[in-house]
């Protein structure tokens, strides 16, 4: 069958792109001139269609929002007030815990500052000069040791305890530096004592012959009431010998005190009713003895004033941490 004119017509008049048809061609030249300013002009829209689409794109996901750097700053802000917070916290319960071990150790130190008064008083009240046996020191006696030593006690006790309770620094700095100034003097007299025994000991055999001539006379129960204890506990008498006592009486006699049996005026008989060991001899023997407490006891004295120079010293970096963290 042959086709109609119309079809062929109609098949004939087809836009084609290799075609010359005029329409075609009006189409091409405005899309071209519009491609064309787009392209000059940086890119106009044309029918809905923008010229140069990426890189717009490309600059749009380079650049960051402008609050980006905001947020960022803030957010390391808040972490370093929490961590700055965290860190009073922490130095604060530090503080307080060391605080109350302070005042407890403090309170307790104080205490026995007030029995070591207490003993001293008593001394020197019921036995007067108690145990002073030196001439060149006659202010050197028990009573008046365990006064001066009580009430110093006293004294830094109660000073540690107001430091640790008010959480003062110069209270605190006074504490440490006078128990350590009381630790360095107890260091310096041992190392002294143990460097020197032997001048110490001739010294003091020599002070003490010469207290003997205090012996009984007025003014001086306190040294007469410590020889006779002395001689009476340690069963000794005299100095080096019994008859140390023959230079002070200048007759061969001694006070009633050395009597192996004692009775009035029994000094006066023959020395073999007289005790016969040395006083000093005998003591330093007693003392070589109880070395072992006496050591202990030194101890832990030292042992205590390390541990308060330990508290004062940690309480006050505690004290300026937390000022210097939480001002």
């Amino acid at each position: 069958m042959r086709r109609s004119s119309t079809d062929e017509s109609t098949y004939r008049r087809s836009p084609s792109p290799a075609g010359g048809e005029p329409g075609f061609r009006r189409c091409s030249s405005l899309c071209g001139r519009a491609g064309a300013g787009d392209g000059a002009g940086g890119g106009g829209p044309f029918l809905g269609l923008h010229g140069d689409p990426g890189a717009k794109a490309a600059q749009a996901r380079g650049t960051p929002p402008k609050g980006h750097k905001y947020v960022v700053f803030y957010l390391d802000l808040s972490f370093i007030f929490l961590l700055e917070l965290k860190r009073c916290s922490m130095a604060r319960g530090c503080l307080q815990s060391v605080k109350y071990l302070m005042f407890a150790f403090n309170l307790l130190f104080w205490l026995g500052g007030c029995g070591v008064l207490g003993v001293g008083i008593w001394l020197a009240a019921t036995q007067g000069n108690f145990a002073t046996l030196s001439s060149s020191f006659p202010s050197l006696s028990a009573a008046n040791l365990l006064i001066v030593t009580g009430t110093f006690v006293m004294a830094i006790g109660f000073v540690g305890c107001i430091g640790a309770l008010k959480e003062n620094k110069c209270l605190l700095l006074t504490f440490f530096v006078m128990l350590l100034l009381v630790f360095l003097l107890e260091a310096t007299i041992a190392i002294l004592f143990f460097a020197y025994t032997d001048k110490i000991d001739r010294y003091a055999q020599q002070d003490l012959k010469k207290g003997l001539h205090l012996y009984g006379t007025q003014g001086n129960v306190g040294l007469t009431n410590a020889w006779s204890i002395i001689q009476t506990d340690f069963r000794c008498c005299g100095v080096s010998n019994y008859t140390d006592w023959f230079e002070v009486y200048n007759a061969t006699r001694v006070p009633d005190s050395c009597c192996l049996e004692f009775s009035e005026s029994c000094g006066l008989h023959a020395p073999g009713t007289w005790w016969k060991a040395p006083c000093y001899e005998t003591v330093k023997m007693w003392l070589q003895e109880n070395l072992l407490a006496v050591g202990v006891f030194g101890l832990c004295t030292a042992l205590v004033q390390i541990l308060g120079l330990t508290f004062a010293m940690t309480m006050y970096c505690q004290v300026v941490k937390a000022d210097t963290y939480c001002a």
